[in-house]
C-alpha cells in the first residue's frame, strides 16, 4: 500500500493530479481512494488530496502520515511536508519551495516543474510534469500506464491537450536532480 497526499493551491492541478493516479491504480486492477480538500475559495485557496493505491482493501481514504507527500507551493509545504511517514517521500516544486526540509529519516526531491513549464509553453502542466517525476522514482506505474489511463480519461473537450500533457509527463518522468 502506498499513501500520497498532493498539496498546492487551487488551480495548481491538485485535483486533476491525484484523480490521474487514483485511475491509473483501477485501471491496474487496485484498490484505490481519492479523498479530495478543498478551501472555501478553490481557484487560489487551499487544494489537497490522499490518493490511497493497494493490492488489498484499504481501511480508510485518508492518513496522517502519507508515504508520499508532493508540495506544489511554500504552504503546502509548511502544512505538510512534516507529515511524511518515515522513510518517505518528500517532492517539491522548487520554483516556489525554497526551502530545503532537514529531516534525515525521509528522502526529499527538488524539482522545478513550474519553470520546467513555462519554458517548455507547457503552463499549467506543472503538476503533470511532477506526475511523471513521482512515477519515474517510485515505479508505483510505468509511463505508458499512467499515459494510456489519462488519455482515457481526458474529455472530449480537452482532447487537444493529451500531446501536452504527454510532452509534460515525459519531461518529469526523464527529469535528473
Amino acid at each position: 500500500m502506498i499513501s500520497i497526499l498532493i498539496a498546492g493551491f487551487g488551480g495548481q492541478g491538485i485535483q486533476f493530479a491525484a484523480k490521474q493516479l487514483a485511475l491509473a491504480g483501477m485501471h491496474n486492477d487496485k484498490q484505490v481512494t481519492w479523498m479530495p480538500s478543498y478551501g472555501p475559495e478553490i481557484r487560489g485557496g487551499t487544494s489537497n488530496c490522499t490518493v490511497i493505491i493497494s493490492e488489498k482493501e484499504i481501511g480508510a481514504p485518508v492518513t496522517l502520515s502519507p508515504d508520499i507527500v508532493v508540495a506544489l507551493n511554500l504552504p503546502a509545504y509548511l502544512k505538510f511536508g512534516e507529515a511524511v511517514a518515515k522513510g518517505g517521500r518528500l517532492i517539491c516544486d522548487s520554483s516556489f519551495v525554497k526551502e530545503k526540509s532537514g529531516r534525515g529519516d525521509i528522502t526529499a526531491h527538488y524539482i522545478p516543474a513550474a519553470q520546467m513549464a513555462n519554458e517548455n509553453d507547457l503552463k499549467g502542466l506543472a503538476n503533470t510534469i511532477v506526475l511523471g517525476f513521482l512515477i519515474s522514482i517510485t515505479k508505483i506505474f510505468t509511463f505508458d500506464e499512467l499515459f494510456g489511463s489519462m488519455t482515457h480519461s481526458i474529455p472530449e473537450s480537452k482532447k487537444h491537450l493529451i500531446e501536452l500533457n504527454k510532452t509534460a509527463l515525459e519531461l518529469g518522468y526523464n527529469y535528473k536532480e
